[in-house]
């Protein structure tokens, strides 16, 4: 979901990006603010789709796994996450040390509808969740 160009920060949405609904604040943002941590490798993977919606860069680059994370991040201004899908998961819960989520996210890029189809790897990393890594193809 990187794109290597400068964004500026999108304004904060009232509906979750992630697709709950739930509001931004009460939801995703509470994570992205340092609030609360993913219970969960789907909360943190919608949470991560949440912070490149609104292009929370600090968020994303601190929620990836340090052997894994770039040095940094530029998202492509162009780029707009319309809408996230959740297709399946393994492990990943409370009590578990990995997990998988596979999703398939819907974005415009330049009047161009796409969608990017991943199974992200998540860990934990200091008893956090993080983004370890993913196999991913666009459509």
């Amino acid at each position: 979901m990187s794109r290597r160009t400068a964004a500026k920060p999108a304004a904060q949405p009232t509906t979750c990006p992630c697709g709950l609904s739930a509001a931004y604040a009460d939801c995703c943002g509470k994570l992205h603010r340092g609030l609360a941590q993913a219970a969960t490798a789907e909360q943190l993977m919608r949470s991560r789709y949440s912070a490149f919606a609104v292009r929370d860069i600090a968020y994303l680059l601190r929620s990836w796994h340090p052997d894994t994370r770039p040095a940094e991040l530029d998202l492509d201004p162009g780029l707009s996450w319309e809408r996230l899908e959740i297709l399946g998961s393994t492990e990943g819960g409370p009590f578990h040390t990995a997990g998988t989520v596979e999703f398939r996210a819907h974005f415009r890029e330049r009047g161009r509808s796409g969608s990017l189809h991943e199974n992200s790897r998540f860990v934990r990393h200091d008893g956090a969740w993080v983004y370890l890594d993913g196999d991913h193809s666009e459509d």
